[in-house]
């Protein structure tokens, strides 16, 4: 009988089990970066709260975008994935915060705003199963219903259309809430906020755009402020609904986009905003590619059209040609995060993997988080990164705990990547994302 050493016998065991070598990496900057969020905390009798910038003990916020929501989200994932306790215990005193903030929060927004808070309560009571969370989304959903107020033939929460704050982030969280609740309720009052949008669409080139505020003297087309966002809310709308006229709104939306896009090189940009800014290309979620491919995602998945693949299969190969992660442009600066930067083009790139297949994204966003990992500060045992959140103030340079430009978001990033080639872990997937893998 032919003997074999211990190391032999684990190594037949990898080859016959077929599963890929686990690489800790991820998940140890993961958290790390929690390690350094949890330092920041500030503990007060009604639970905990993160400055958005730890220096500055008075940047506590509430919004999704850079405040205690989205901490607590990254707390929650992190004890999907690890399973560890403390990480749930965080996200709970961090929910137990909000329970206590709620009245002070005003606008319906998804990142700055209730819908955001809301989201991040009933995520908490999903983890946990404590029904004052719950409790806390429904009073959320309370308030944005009677913020409503009446306008053209539907709703509006003022004259904010778009997806940071505005009808199409809160619709985004309507829709979520009809999924969660089964009350049909909040998709109603998500299409009547859709009716509304799509009368403020202004015909150009053949399809339609929208501006963030008709007040405000740029028109920014991409995801966060822009047509992209709202063609995405009309086209989620349109999922659930089944209302042809939020499909056609949508698709006149992405007509528009496809008509003012830079399309050289089988490649998709569309600039940053009108009047002055045509000739500025951004890369990440806000103004770029990777938040307005999710639009053409969408646009594939409910009417089967292979063409609109092929358009986010352009857009990724417009990052692919951009240079990045290793060269900075005027649309990709120092920057690391989620809306902006390094975290936002590496997610994307994992959501083009897990929805496409092709190993090549994968890939390309281990080589962007590489990229990501060498930029961060790393100091007893805690991971932060220190960017330049703004284009316009290269040397206005502090490290954030939030979702959209700091850790949390970041880590959130790491522990799905950590996770990509093994079992599933559940995930929290964000109201406005179509990528669910």
């Amino acid at each position: 009988m032919l003997r074999r050493s211990p190391v032999m016998l684990l190594l037949l065991a990898g080859i016959m089990s077929c599963k890929p070598a686990v690489n800790g990496r991820y998940l140890d900057a993961a958290e790390k970066a929690a390690a350094w969020i949890q330092a920041a905390e500030v503990r007060r009798p009604e639970g905990l709260s993160w400055p958005a910038v730890p220096k500055d003990p008075e940047s506590v916020a509430l919004n999704l975008y850079s405040g205690t929501p989205g901490v607590v989200l990254f707390f929650l994932q992190a004890y999907y994935s690890t399973g560890k306790e403390a990480y749930l215990r965080d996200a709970r005193e961090g929910a137990d915060f909000l329970l206590s903030r709620m009245a002070g929060v005003n606008g319906a927004g998804l990142y700055e705003g209730l819908s955001g808070m809301a989201f991040a309560l009933e995520e908490t009571y999903r983890a946990s199963g404590n029904e004052k969370y719950q409790q806390g989304f429904s009073a959320c959903l309370g308030r944005i219903k009677d913020a409503a107020a009446e306008s053209g033939a539907g709703i509006d929460w003022g004259s904010t259309t778009d997806i940071i704050s505005g009808a199409a982030g809160t619709g985004l969280f309507l829709i979520y809430s009809y999924h969660e609740t089964k009350d049909r309720t909040w998709l109603d009052l998500a299409a009547r906020a859709g009716v509304r949008l799509v009368e403020l669409g202004r015909p150009e080139n053949g399809g339609l755009k929208w501006a963030m505020d008709p007040d405000f003297p740029r028109l920014m087309p991409n995801f966060s402020h822009g047509t992209a966002g709202i063609a995405y809310f009309l086209t989620a709308l349109y999922k659930d609904t089944g209302k042809k006229e939020f499909l056609d709104a949508a698709l006149a939306g992405a007509k528009y986009l496809l008509s003012v896009a830079k399309t050289e090189s089988d490649s998709c940009l569309v600039f940053h905003n009108e009047p002055d800014g045509r000739d500025l290309y951004y890369f990440g979620w806000c103004h770029g590619p990777v938040g307005t491919a999710r639009l053409f995602y969408l646009l594939y998945e409910v009417n089967s059209d292979a063409s609109w693949l092929d358009w986010v299969r352009k857009s990724a190969n417009a990052l692919l040609q951009s240079g990045i992660p290793e060269e900075e442009t005027p649309g990709f600066w120092n920057n690391a995060g989620i809306c902006c930067g390094l975290a936002g083009v590496g997610e994307f790139f994992l959501d083009l993997y897990k929805a496409m297949g092709d190993r090549s994204y994968l890939e390309f966003s281990k080589r962007v988080t590489a990229r990501l990992l060498a930029k961060a500060s790393v100091e007893n045992g805690r991971m932060s990164w220190v960017q330049a959140e703004h284009r316009m103030r290269p040397d206005y340079l502090f490290a954030q705990t939030g979702t959209m430009q700091g850790a949390a978001g970041i880590g959130t990033f790491l522990l799905r990547l950590d996770a990509a080639d093994r079992a599933k872990t559940r995930r929290i997937i964000f109201p406005d994302t179509p990528f669910t893998r």
